[in-house]
Order: C-alpha cells, then sequence, then structure tokens
C-alpha cells in the first residue's frame, strides 16, 4: 500500500474537536455518559475505548456532532459544531457500500452524489492501496477491504475529520496494523482521526487515548504511556480490567488540564455534513434511479425473483378459473367476483413484494449517505421510478393472460385500459405499503414477516369474499382503510358486473348484487383517486420514517456499546 504522502494530495488541515462536561441522557433517565471533557488536536489519532455499555459509539457520535449531548457542550475549532461547518466523515461499523456493484462503480456513485472532484475515485484508490481491487464486487472483498472502502468514501470530499466506530473489529491482526498505517497516514497528511476500539493493540498506535469507566465518565484521557504509568501496568489488556472492578485512580500531578469551553453556545445535533455541495433534486433522482437499475441488474437472483414470481402468480390465475365465467349466456357471478379480486390482490401483492426489502436491505447506506447531501425525496422517487415499470408490466400481463383464456370479458380498448388503470394503481398503493414497511423494520428478516401482517387485512376486508354491507360497522371503517378494496370496486365498475349480474342468464346474479350493495355502482375513476391518494398518503410516511430513522446513525436510544 502507497502512503498517503506519495500521493502528492494535500488534505485539509484537521479540526479542534473539544468536549467540556459533556454528557448524553437517555428517554428512559439513564445518563450513558457524563461529564466528558476533552481537547482533541489536529492530524492526531484519539482512541475511545472501554468496555461493553460504556457509550464508546455515543461519544464518538456526540463529537462527530451528529448527536446532541444533553448537558455540556461540543465544539469543532471553538465553535458548535453546525456553525463551525468543519467537512468530516463518519464510518459506522456497517458496511457503506452496496455490495451487489463493483468497487469502482459504488465510488462512482458516492462521488457524483457527493459533488466530488473528477479525479476523486481514482485518488481514493490509490491512496487506500484499492486500485488492483476496483473492479471487483463489494461482496467479494475482504474484510479489511472493505473497512478502506469505506474509509475511501469518506475521503472523496476531503474531510478535516475523520470519525470511525471500531474499524478494526473483526479482522485479523495483520490486516488491523495496515488498516491503522492507513490511519496514521491520513493523520500525517492533517486529518484528525477519532476512533473507537475495544482492541488494545490499536491504543498503541494513538497518540491520545479516552478511557471510558463503566458509568459513562472518563477514567482516563491522555498517551497511551501515561495510561499505563497511571494503572501501573505495562500490559494495556490490564488496563480494561482494572477500570472495570474499581473505580478509576485519583489524576496524577502533571495531568492534561481541561480544556477552555468552547463557544458558550449550546451544541446541537446536525443533519448533513457541512461544506459539502452535491447535485440537485432531479439530477440525485436520476443517478439514485441509475444505481437502483445497475443494483437490480447485478443481482441475479434477486433480478430473477422480480421477473419469475409474476410469471408464476400469472400462470397459477390462468388454471385457477375456468372460462367463460363472464358469458352473459352462462355467466357465474360467485366466480366473476374471485377473478376480479384475485386480479386486484395480485396487483397489491406484487408492489407489496417489490416494496418490502427496497429500503431495509441497504438503510446503513441510507443513513450515512443522508449525513452528506442525500434528499429522502429523490431517493424515495426512485425506488418509484425503477419498480412501478415493472408492476405495470406485470399487471399488463396478468390481464393479457386471463384475457387469452377468456378469463375476462370480450370487450374493447377501453374497458381493458380501466381494468389496467384500476390494476396498475392498486400495485402503487402496494409499492408504497412495502416502502413504507421497509422503511420501520430493521432487517430485511422483520420486513418478511410482516408481509403475511400485511396481506391478512387486505383479503379480509377487500369486500370479496364478505360483501362491505355485510360486515360489522369496525369492519366497514377497516375496510375503508384496505386500498385492495377500492381496487377491486374500480375492477368491478370497469368490467360492468352490475349490468353482468343484474341482466345476465345466472339466477344468482340478482341477489348477489344485492348483497354487494352499491360495491361496483360507483365510477372507476373514483376509486382511481383514492388509490392514488393512498399512494401519495404512504410514500409521504415512508418519507417520514426515514427522517426519522436518519436523524442520527445511533441505534435505537435505549442502546447502549
Amino acid at each position: 500500500m502507497r502512503a498517503l504522502t506519495e500521493t502528492g494530495c494535500t488534505v485539509a488541515r484537521g479540526a479542534r474537536i473539544q468536549a467540556t462536561g459533556a454528557g448524553v441522557r437517555l428517554r428512559d433517565g439513564r445518563e450513558v455518559l457524563h461529564g466528558i471533557t476533552l481537547d482533541i488536536a489536529p492530524g492526531r489519532i484519539t482512541g475511545i475505548a472501554g468496555g461493553s455499555g460504556t457509550g464508546k459509539t455515543l461519544l464518538l457520535e456526540t463529537l462527530a456532532g451528529i448527536r446532541r449531548p444533553t448537558r455540556g457542550r461540543v465544539g469543532h475549532d471553538g465553535r458548535e459544531p453546525a456553525a463551525a461547518a468543519v467537512p468530516f466523515g463518519f464510518v459506522p461499523q456497517d458496511d457503506l457500500l452496496h455490495r451487489g456493484l463493483g468497487l469502482r462503480r459504488s465510488l462512482v456513485y458516492a462521488a457524483r452524489l457527493r459533488g466530488a472532484a473528477p479525479d476523486a475515485v481514482d485518488r481514493v484508490l490509490g491512496e487506500l492501496g484499492l486500485a488492483a481491487r476496483a473492479g471487483q464486487r463489494l461482496a467479494t472483498l475482504s474484510g479489511g477491504e472493505r473497512k478502506r472502502a469505506g474509509i475511501a468514501v469518506e475521503l472523496l470530499t476531503r474531510p478535516r475529520v475523520l470519525f470511525l466506530d471500531e474499524p478494526t473489529s473483526g479482522l485479523d491482526p495483520a490486516t488491523g496494523t495496515r488498516l491503522l498505517d492507513t490511519l496514521a497516514a491520513l493523520a500525517a497528511e492533517g486529518v484528525t482521526i477519532v476512533l473507537t476500539t475495544h482492541s488494545p493493540a490499536d491504543l498503541s498506535r494513538c497518540d491520545q487515548v479516552v478511557l471510558l469507566a463503566p458509568d459513562g465518565s472518563a477514567a482516563h484521557t491522555g498517551t497511551p504511556e501515561e495510561l499505563l504509568s497511571r494503572y501501573g501496568t505495562r500490559d494495556l489488556g490490564e488496563v480494561w480490567t482494572a477500570v472495570a472492578e474499581s473505580p478509576p485512580p485519583a489524576m496524577t500531578p502533571g495531568a492534561p488540564e481541561p480544556p477552555a469551553e468552547p463557544d458558550p453556545s449550546s451544541s446541537g445535533a446536525r443533519g448533513r455534513s457541512p461544506g459539502r455541495t452535491g447535485p440537485g433534486p432531479f439530477a440525485q433522482w436520476l443517478l439514485l434511479t441509475r444505481r437502483g437499475g445497475e443494483l437490480l441488474l447485478g443481482d441475479r437472483p434477486a433480478a430473477a425473483i422480480v421477473v419469475g414470481s409474476p410469471l408464476m402468480i400469472v400462470a397459477m390465475f390462468a388454471l385457477l378459473f375456468r372460462p367463460g365465467v363472464f358469458d352473459p349466456a352462462h355467466p357465474s357471478p360467485s366466480a366473476t367476483a374471485m377473478v376480479l379480486f384475485w386480479i386486484a390482490f395480485g396487483g397489491f401483492f406484487f408492489g407489496l413484494a417489490y416494496g418490502l426489502l427496497q429500503i431495509c436491505a441497504e438503510l446503513a447506506v441510507v443513513r450515512r449517505e443522508r449525513l452528506t447531501v442525500l434528499r429522502l425525496g429523490p431517493y424515495i422517487a426512485s425506488k418509484v421510478t425503477l419498480l412501478l415499470p415493472l408492476l405495470a408490466l406485470a399487471d399488463a400481463l396478468l390481464l393479457a393472460v386471463l384475457r387469452a383464456g377468456d378469463r375476462l370479458p370480450p370487450a374493447g380498448a377501453g374497458v381493458y385500459g380501466s381494468l389496467f388503470v384500476s390494476t396498475a394503481l392498486g400495485s402503487a398503493a402496494g409499492l408504497a405499503l412495502g416502502l413504507l414497511t421497509s422503511a420501520v423494520v430493521a432487517d430485511p428478516a422483520r420486513a418478511a414477516l410482516a408481509l403475511p401482517l400485511l396481506c391478512f387485512p387486505q383479503v379480509l376486508f377487500s369486500g370479496a369474499f364478505v360483501p362491505v354491507p355485510l360486515m360489522a360497522g369496525a369492519g366497514q371503517v377497516l375496510s375503508a382503510a384496505m386500498s385492495n378494496r377500492w381496487a377491486f370496486e374500480a375492477l368491478g365498475a370497469g368490467a360492468g358486473v352490475e349490468e353482468l349480474w343484474a341482466r345476465g342468464a345466472s339466477a344468482l346474479g340478482p341477489p348477489l348484487l344485492a348483497s354487494y350493495g352499491d360495491t361496483f355502482a360507483h365510477a372507476p375513476w373514483t376509486r382511481w383517486l383514492l388509490l392514488t391518494a393512498f399512494t401519495l398518503v404512504l410514500l409521504v410516511l415512508a418519507g417520514w420514517v426515514l427522517h426519522r430513522r436518519c436523524a442520527t446513525l445511533a441505534r435505537p436510544l435505549g442502546a447502549r456499546r
């Protein structure tokens, strides 16, 4: 790996990070950090250490300005973080790149999203010794290479401060040493480095060590040598045991004085790293749509599922219903209701299944990009832009196959245009619900568990199996919240179910129509408006939930690390 000093690039001088009496109190009232007073000099490596649950990650986020301290102050170059506008990089433990893309392509998209210089990608690949791996997919890189790739993302915009959450976690000693060599080279170029660690070996490479006690206070702040001297040992590993088993010893004479307080204004969390510009909303939407398409095409199993699942469901629908159920001379009223319901539900299910994994599978990437310039509106819109045409094709195929098999009435383009719009809008509502759920859940496994919980109400309260007029009062109210009900009613109105049941040859038609009441009496466009409103409201809620989840990189506020 080439040293960064050999690349000839100029990195901005690091920033001074200060904390005075900083503390963090959780929503349940527990104070997990308190009385933290630090002075982190520019161009130095500072390691935050301590046992599990001492609040290392919380302190890192607080120093970065991502999380607001509930007491005390944090300053960057003597000012509160939002006002100082110091460009910083933050590397959490999660991967910051999509594993389905090649390394170079991932960095290219990251660079364009951040408005980085045209040569930034080649520069960071060379600086971090990743040029030979540029064409490889992220999934095929080693753990150490993926860690360096995460750092590469942050170096695209030449930050003055780099915060890293346990960068050597899970790496073998040799790989961890090489990664620390990289960080040392960055510090030599002037970047301020702040990292958390569980490894004593990492602390020996730091210029300053902050050792947290179990109660969330700073048991020691100083050089590694001062830490060993203070605890009377030559082994940094023994310090963890000493701090965990006894209160921190009193400060020895000559210990560093606490830094002067920064600007008296209250420190606040900021939503984005300052000092950076990126593409506007339209350019972001286009860029994110292209990246999403490349991810989908690059993941062959996922692409096969996206294409294959609608084909399988369409084939099952074609086998389920007998031909001619819409023939006025020999109609089957109950079968026509079921055909229309399963068309509505099929469109809804396609959309829901497509949307469920879209956000939760890349939430770590989205949260980090949100700290730079990512806008949630273009991000959500890119998902809709990419998936809605695929859903429209699946819906058109469903209608075409059922009509070819005589499972739908012989009608003109106007009728089938109405049926297509009703099905497509039902799919759009399902997609929006899937995206909202994906923004809420923590991971793909929980999204999969949510699938049946979201589907059953859409089946039971759609008004197909139990007509809405025959439902209990509470059921009628709940059915109004089911998008599948409105798609079913729009399909029935568009297919002329009222006319078929009232004047068809089947004696079962009139009583069945009476049980459904005015379910199919409204023009399809009235239901289209409702489906459009459902879709827009759910998309706005998805953006709001995602905004809340991206407010800080931290885990839920009850967690400590």
